[in-house]
């Protein structure tokens, strides 16, 4: 998250652009940092309602207040907490009463498959320029693209890492693990998500080479091989779930771990992690395990039964400037995609990037791939499998 922060031990400059550039597949290109004035001009032209549908921790009021003070449009906000939940609810809806939803870019398959949920976007609508190239480039193939239109666009981008208590816990970077959550020393003081902790799991395994997986990357590609992999980490998990206080779901059940809980180590996103580290004076901390933090991409998408497309588009407009992407940064811990909103970042948010992935993004990112339309019921039945275990 950091423009200038400095590379632990090097000396040299990373830059949270630069970080992006070589954390993505695709070609770079030139920062522009203004926001062609014909959206400026749409936006203010707007009026009337939008609804959004949001991760619980993406949306802030300063920045409905801003925007409805921008453009004139009111925002009604309702939240989610994780990716079924949102594909479910708009099932269940078919495709009404939302204008904004924002599933993770690599969920794109599993809403496809349910046919017209989502409606093809209008790119002529759209400030391209306002989003990070290689953002909007590698985006196309982690699912925001299907049968040649474009239905989703970046939003943001995390990971899923480790999060420990400073004062408890003392691994260093390139020693720590996702195995580490497994020792014995912090038994029954452990939080994790179920359905990502498995996939810690595995690249644990994989590393050690008890389950060869190729990184995991097997597991997304080969039913067979995910069924193997995903049956081991189970039983692993199984076999040790002693280790484990709570299982989380959203960002507020995983502040409640470690603040309210008694929880000294766990797998968590980075935005509660970020938050938690300035509310406890950087006590909580947040780091890139040895085998790669879990990167993901989450977007933006209009349903198909939305009422209110003017202001949609006003909406993904306003976010693609750097004032907007930079408030979300700086309240929710995550990263935005909308390009320069990273010279606008607070300074511990810098420190806070700069110490979270100490070896650049070659080393310390591993990227989610797309998800195939089979992935997400197997990989349920091995998290409900653990849940009731």
């Amino acid at each position: 998250m950091s423009p200038e922060s400095k590379k632990k031990g090097t000396g040299k400059a990373l830059s949270r652009r630069n970080f992006l550039k070589k954390s993505m597949m695709g070609g770079a290109a030139a920062a522009v940092y203004s926001v062609a004035p014909a959206f400026v001009r749409n936006a203010r032209s707007s009026s009337g309602s939008l609804v959004l549908y949001s991760w619980s921790d993406y949306i802030y009021q300063d920045m409905i207040d801003t925007f409805t003070k921008k453009t004139g449009i009111k925002v009604t906000l309702a939240t989610y907490g994780s990716n079924d939940e949102v594909l479910n609810k708009v099932r269940a809806s078919k495709g009404t009463g939302f204008d904004i939803v924002m599933p993770s870019v690599t969920y794109g398959p599993q809403w496809y498959k349910h046919g017209s949920l989502l409606q093809p976007l209008d790119e002529k609508k759209i400030n391209v320029g306002g989003c990070y190239p290689d953002m909007w480039k590698s985006s196309k193939d982690l699912g925001g693209v299907h049968r040649r239109k474009r239905y989703l666009v970046p939003f943001n981008w995390g990971t899923e890492a480790i999060t420990y208590d400073s004062t408890k816990v003392s691994i260093p970077y390139g020693k720590l693990s996702y195995g580490d959550l497994w020792r014995p020393d912090f038994a029954g003081n452990v939080t994790m998500r179920a359905h990502s902790g498995l996939l810690g799991i595995g690249l644990y395994l994989d590393a050690i080479g008890k389950v060869p997986s190729n990184r995991m990357r097997d597991t997304y590609t080969d039913q067979d091989a995910m069924r193997r992999v995903y049956a081991e980490c189970t039983k692993f998990a199984i076999e040790h779930k002693k280790q484990l206080r709570q299982f989380w779901s959203n960002a507020q059940e995983t502040t409640n771990a470690f603040m309210q809980n008694g929880c000294v180590i766990g797998q968590t996103w980075d935005g509660p992690a970020n938050r938690m580290y300035r509310e406890t004076k950087t006590k909580i901390r947040y780091m890139a395990p040895k085998e790669g933090a879990l990167t993901w991409m989450d977007s933006m998408g209009i349903p198909s039964g939305a009422e209110n497309l003017e202001q949609a588009y006003a909406w993904i407009n306003w976010y693609y400037t750097p004032e907007a992407g930079a408030m979300h940064a700086n309240a929710s811990g995550y990263n935005s995609c909308s390009k320069g909103s990273d010279k606008l970042l607070k300074p511990e948010m810098k420190t806070f990037f700069s110490q979270a992935y100490p070896g650049g993004p070659n080393k310390d990112l591993w990227w989610y791939p797309a998800e195939p339309t089979w992935f997400v019921s197997i990989r349920n039945e091995f998290r409900d499998k653990l849940l009731a275990a």
